[in-house]
């Protein structure tokens, strides 16, 4: 095996705190000091729970909070993007496509983010930028797309958790109240603000315990389905008698023919959106490499096991003619067919436990939201490609000013008391599942130009400490599917369900977030004027961690020596 001669650093050392991108200064950091700040503020300023803690940090102390663990890295990446894509969504993509369309879209879907991942923890574990993967499409593709992936990020986001927060309101109305809408949308944006006062530790907490419940729920689930699948329930229920594959016969496996096909995969994107967070994450650990390579492992568990089995079953017991999947479109989690799986099934009290979990899901995503596009627009700032007062980052670690105009978009769930609200909704829906198959495809490309990179500089895999587990191939594969998804969508968009030709509200409405790349790309390119980096002019060397190489030979040697299984199983799990 070839091993890297040791750069002795310490396997704890911090990246170099030097430029990351060879167009602009980095996210800056504290020095290496041995110490880091958080350990220097006491108990309420670093936790935010008093005024001293919004002051700005020294200058010489600008790093975001590290106090996320291994264990929240874990959880954020096998549970924390479930939400009302995978609960509520998947309704009206069974609805429109039928059961084999939803198995098979999310099925491609999931190996395309198993690849984007990977390749994404590669990068990560090399240079682990806070603030965002961006950073990488600056870095190794074009600046001025990388101001475009950094905005189409931060606006991606932004309209999720308004998104969230109406789903949330929403889903109380499964129970009769007289609390109108505006009520419950007060009630939750007001409880996400209060998460975000905690700053990474508040996320990081929230999203463990939901995470851990949501996937409790959805194993649940599965297993009920299971013995409901085989006629195993109660006598005053439709699974009292062997129930089956029956609805993939009638009304059938697929609806609506291609078209349903193809419109089922932003509904996936859509439901995978999140997943990427765990790179986003790792920097607010205290030692990411460590850490991540764990968490990305974790991540073929969610696709398998929760995502395909789990809408696997739900095609199995829900009929995609069902007239109660109509709702999905705007949110309402009657639609929703893990509820109502859970109510044709009739064990009193079910559909209102999945109905709960959908609630806790959709304000965890509505967390995520936050986290994810405060962190991306402050790194952002940092490098000058926003207003430098999203650079503002206080004394307990958050990006305040960044966190409050994220916060602020949650207002536009108030639109969804509109007449037209559940227009409002598919739009976010559209918009928001779109504009991450930019960010997926960027990750994979700035992937293989790092690979190429990498090469022409004379370097060899064994330098890197984790590589991702198809490689370039991988990379390759993911944007190829991406390719494929973003073709259907153009298909639909100009021939939508039900008619030859649709309209140019048809078009604009299935393929806008194309055209918002495009315009952040436009403005990147006026703001910066730079364009495609040549492979001779990516810089491999500045910001990238360095690494206890002694330790990293000894892992691989101690690997290379067990059994064919063993270290298969490793590379997965």
């Amino acid at each position: 095996m070839a091993t890297v001669p040791p750069t002795d650093k310490g396997f704890d050392a911090d990246e170099k705190r030097v430029s990351s991108s060879p167009t602009g200064p980095a996210p800056a950091y504290e020095p290496s000091t041995g110490e880091h700040w958080r350990e220097r503020e006491d108990f309420m300023t670093r936790n935010g729970l008093n005024l001293k803690s919004f002051q700005r940090r020294p200058i010489d102390q600008v790093d975001l909070d590290k106090s996320m663990k291994p264990r929240h890295l874990h959880m954020i990446a096998i549970g924390g993007s479930i939400g009302a894509g995978f609960f509520v969504g998947s309704g009206g993509a069974l609805s429109g496509g039928g059961p084999a369309s939803v198995t098979i879209d999310f099925a491609l879907m999931g190996i395309m983010i198993f690849n984007v991942v990977y390749a994404l923890g590669e990068l990560a574990v090399m240079y682990p930028v806070s603030g965002g993967f961006y950073t990488y499409s600056t870095r190794f593709i074009d600046p001025s797309w990388g101001f475009a992936m950094g905005w189409n990020y931060v606006f991606q986001w932004a309209i999720v958790l308004p998104l969230e927060i109406t789903v949330a309101g929403l889903t109380l109305d499964y129970w009769p109240n007289d609390v109108p809408l505006a009520g419950w949308i007060t009630i939750f944006w007001l409880f996400i603000i209060l998460i975000n006062v905690w700053g990474t530790l508040g996320y990081a907490e929230e999203e463990f315990w939901s995470s851990l419940i949501k996937l409790s729920a959805t194993v649940i689930f599965m297993l009920i389905a299971f013995i409901l699948v085989l006629g195993g329930g109660p006598s005053n229920g439709l699974y009292s008698e062997y129930w089956g594959a029956r609805t993939w016969y009638d009304p059938g496996a697929f609806r609506n023919s291609f078209k349903g096909f193809c419109g089922v995969f932003v509904t996936a994107a859509f439901s995978f959106s999140g997943t990427e967070l765990v790179g986003l994450a790792a920097a607010e650990t205290k030692n990411p490499l460590r850490s991540l390579p764990g968490a990305i492992k974790q991540v073929f568990w969610r696709i398998t096991l929760f995502y395909i089995l789990g809408l696997l079953f739900v095609g199995l017991l829900v009929r995609s003619d069902d007239p109660r999947l109509l709702g999905s479109g705007s949110g309402d989690t009657k639609s929703s067919p893990f509820v109502i799986a859970a109510k044709d099934a009739g064990l009193n009290g079910f559909d209102d436990f999945m109905n709960v979990v959908i609630l806790i899901s959709v304000i965890s995503i509505g967390v995520s939201g936050v986290y994810g596009g405060s962190r991306t627009l402050t790194a952002l700032a940092e490098q000058g490609y926003a207003p430098k007062i999203f650079a503002y980052i206080d004394r307990s670690g958050r990006p305040l000013f960044s966190v409050g105009i994220i916060l602020l978009m949650g207002s536009l769930a108030y639109m969804n008391l509109a007449a037209s609200g559940e227009t409002v909704f598919n739009w976010f829906l559209q918009l928001s599942g779109l504009a991450a198959l930019f960010t997926w495809g960027s990750i994979c490309l700035a992937h293989i130009r790092f690979r190429k990179a990498w090469a022409h500089q004379g370097h060899t895999v064994d330098e890197i400490p984790f590589k991702a587990l198809g490689g370039v191939y991988g990379s390759w594969l993911g944007i190829f599917l991406i390719s494929i998804v973003l073709v259907a969508q153009f298909y639909v968009s100009i021939s939508p369900l039900g008619t030859k030709v649709g309209t140019a509200y048809d078009f604009f409405f299935g393929y806008l977030a194309f055209f918002v790349v495009g315009f952040f790309w436009i403005c990147g390119y006026l703001w910066k004027h730079q364009g495609w980096l040549r492979i001779d002019q990516i810089d491999l060397d500045t910001g990238r961690r360095e690494l206890d190489w002694d330790y990293i030979n000894a892992e691989r040697a101690k690997i290379a020596a067990w059994p064919a299984w063993r270290r298969a199983f490793n590379k997965i799990f």
